[in-house]
């Protein structure tokens, strides 16, 4: 029998990706499952930008699982440094641990054997299965269901997601072979981060324009229910981040008053300090200073 025909979309982005695609280092050939992981941990809400130099850094101190998982918490936390939500350093922190004694320090290849370790949700397993191991499994994010929701729906945005839905689109999609359609799911998600994107479309320069649904349509207008933009400046975010800053910077635990400076609210700052303790994000010595985790 003839080998199964592409589906229209993977014809034209694989070979796009090829030649479009940005060199970003966790891409790059020689590229471990476990560096795939790091970057996918790191990555979540969190620009390319900023994540590229922890990266490097991150993956020539710790280039395996084991390596990690023998580091000091408060090690991994400064490590993680100004990436934001730094509990996801302490979920990979833990995920390592579990690879390095549970799978002989090599990362599962499977989907249901990922989504198994400590802070492994679906989207991440897909990832690692497909861009660490080439496997053909439906990856989908923000930027994928953007484009699906306009080359294929012909709608302007995706609206709130619907994970059995949105898997199934991006299934229909993949083409038969593995290899393939590993590259077709990166190249989705580099079209949504760089071409089909949310506010401003480089329509004129998209690869699929010539069968995009929603330039058929005219382009309309997306009037559905968006997600309202989240704040972070006066929020528990930002006053955590703050606190965290200062035991950071520190070269060794820090009394009360240390942190007291970091932010004015009292009532604010001490109820954020109280959730940094209970994350084990931080922890108050026999002493009564505090200091990242040991």
């Amino acid at each position: 029998m003839p080998p199964p025909v592409a589906p229209p979309l993977a014809g034209t982005l694989v070979p796009w990706y090829a030649v479009a695609a940005r060199d970003l280092p966790w891409r790059r050939p020689g590229t471990t499952p476990w560096g795939v992981m790091v970057s996918e941990f790191m990555l979540q809400q969190t620009p390319v930008a900023r994540v590229e130099p922890v990266w490097l850094r991150w993956m020539a101190d710790w280039p395996t699982p084991s390596a990690l998982a023998a580091a000091p918490r408060a090690d991994v936390l400064r490590a993680w440094g100004k990436l934001g939500y730094p509990r996801r350093a302490l979920r990979l922190h833990e995920t390592a641990a579990t690879i390095a004694t549970v799978h002989d320090d090599i990362v599962p290849a499977d989907v249901d054997a990922l989504e198994a370790l400590p802070g492994v949700g679906s989207y991440t397993a897909r990832a690692v299965a497909a861009f660490g191991y080439g496997r053909r499994c439906a990856v989908v994010d923000t930027n994928v269901r953007r484009v699906v929701a306009r080359a294929v729906h012909g709608a302007g945005d995706a609206g709130p997601a619907r994970v059995r839905a949105d898997l199934a689109d991006v299934e229909a999609l993949l083409p038969a072979d593995e290899a393939e359609a590993a590259t077709f799911s990166i190249a989705m998600m580099e079209l949504g981060a760089t071409v089909c994107t949310a506010r401003t479309p480089r329509c004129a320069a998209c690869p699929v324009r010539e069968r995009c649904a929603w330039l058929a349509a005219g382009a309309p207008t997306y009037d559905g229910p968006r997600r309202a933009p989240q704040a972070f400046a006066g929020t528990d975010r930002q006053v955590r981040g703050r606190l965290l800053d200062v035991l950071r910077g520190a070269t060794g635990p820090v009394d009360r008053a240390a942190l007291d400076r970091a932010w004015a609210d009292a009532a604010q700052r001490d109820r954020c300090l109280d959730s940094l303790l209970v994350d084990g994000l931080a922890e108050q010595l026999d002493d009564g200073r505090f200091a990242l985790p040991a």
